[in-house]
């Protein structure tokens, strides 16, 4: 088998086991463990906490002391029985916990496993940038697969779905056994800093790099937005349309969202090498505009549902074209002393202070426009699509780069 079919399997089972609850378990919470809305939200919101701090300490682990794949497949195994501990309880403290130590494992494995394709695929010669998203597309595909499992068996509100999400982890944790060995960088002669991996804060001396971390902070927040509030919206129009396929089938439609994601990770190499990172990352911030737009303009009939599937379609450009082609810039960017380290800080700026801030800012505007337990969906949807305009707009001003196809690498 090739590397290039080993890392596909590799992105399959990773992104599987994330699709198996991801769109799902606030439904189950809500309707089986009947916690309530804040409670759901801080559960949440244990993914951006945790990859505030855990993507960089495994980072520096996989660069000094435990290489990339070991530690890779040893916090799946682990993931494993923390999913199927989480079948087992239904008191919120419990689940709480589970699900932040869930967390803590599964968030550093998404920056391990693109430092691990990067290395494998270099190492065999290959450009990353026009093969990685062919590899990485099996990840999107995994994860709706999952999602339309658990909603075609009716895994919504059971607990299930985290009996497949468990089934993935313990065969992915496996099988990283089986990819090669990624060699640890020789620490003899460095200073104590180094030694500890602190050198990744290097990084932030690159004047376009630190913008550039700063900005996947805001855009981090506009990730988590539908992730959060997808699902709760969609179930609203229940009061109208009981019987629509918008309602019964919430998750299905939001997975689209994902099968969206695969022809725009395809698309990522060309328009990378044409226009560089910040056109790349421009067209993302602006498809997020149109995103929540369409949330806002969308119903379960007539133009609304069109509007509604545009949204999904839509969707793909918006995620990948800044954290795919984020992850490839920041790898390209960095010297390969620190590339787990600063895989480990893009994903922390994303998925950790970006979820945060999505999170609780989001909730904000959604309590705000929530009047006798009535929320004012189109009002809450322009108002995130206005936020990502404003992101947009900013990132035009500030950061400064020069997309120059016949010197660089991206």
């Amino acid at each position: 088998m090739n590397i290039k079919t080993k890392l596909t399997v590799v992105n399959f089972l990773e992104f599987f086991s994330w699709g198996a609850w991801l769109l799902s378990a606030g439904a189950y919470m809500v309707a089986t463990l009947q916690f309530t809305g804040v409670q759901v939200g801080s559960v949440y919101a244990t993914l951006g906490l945790a990859s505030v701090f855990m993507p960089p300490i495994m980072g520096i682990i996989a660069d000094r002391w435990l290489s990339a794949e070991k530690l890779f497949g040893i916090s799946h195994l682990i993931l494993a029985g923390v999913f199927f501990l989480m079948t087992t309880v239904t008191d919120f403290n419990s689940f709480y916990l589970l699900t932040f130590l869930a967390s803590s494992l599964y968030m550093p494995t998404l920056a391990l496993n693109n430092s691990i394709s990067y290395y494998n695929l270099e190492q065999k010669g290959y450009d990353a940038v026009k093969v990685f998203p062919k590899i990485r597309v099996w990840g999107t595909i995994g994860f709706v697969i999952a999602a339309w499992a658990v909603d075609l068996l009716g895994y919504k509100i059971s607990k299930e779905q985290f009996y497949l999400a468990s089934v993935a982890s313990a065969l992915l944790g496996g099988y990283a056994f089986l990819l090669p060995v990624i060699p640890i960088v020789k620490t003899k002669g460095k200073t104590l800093m180094q030694r500890f991996g602190l050198d990744a804060f290097v990084l932030f001396k690159n004047k376009n790099l630190a913008i550039f971390f700063v900005f996947s902070i805001l855009l981090g927040a506009a990730l988590q937005i539908t992730n959060i509030w997808g699902v709760p919206f969609l179930n609203d129009f229940e009061i109208h349309y009981k019987d629509s396929f918008v309602v019964k089938h919430s998750v299905f439609l939001m997975s689209l969202s994902q099968v969206s994601e695969v022809v725009f990770i395809l698309a990522i190499p060309y328009f990378l090498k044409r226009f560089g990172i910040k056109t790349v990352v421009l067209i993302s911030m602006f498809a997020w505009v149109f995103r929540f737009g369409f949330l806002g303009l969308g119903s379960p009939e007539g133009v609304g549902l069109l509007f509604l599937i545009l949204s999904m379609i839509i969707y793909g450009m918006a995620f990948d074209f800044y954290v795919i082609s984020g992850s490839l810039y920041v790898d390209k960017a960095s010297s390969k002393e620190v590339r787990s380290s600063s895989q480990g800080m893009f994903m922390m700026m994303v998925n950790g202070f970006g979820a945060i801030l999505g999170a609780y800012i989001s909730g904000l505007v959604v309590d705000h426009y929530t009047q006798d337990g009535v929320k004012e969906w189109s009002t809450i949807w322009f108002i995130f699509s206005i936020y990502a305009f404003i992101i947009g707009i900013l990132f035009v001003w500030i950061f400064k780069y020069k997309h120059e196809p016949q010197k660089e690498k991206l």
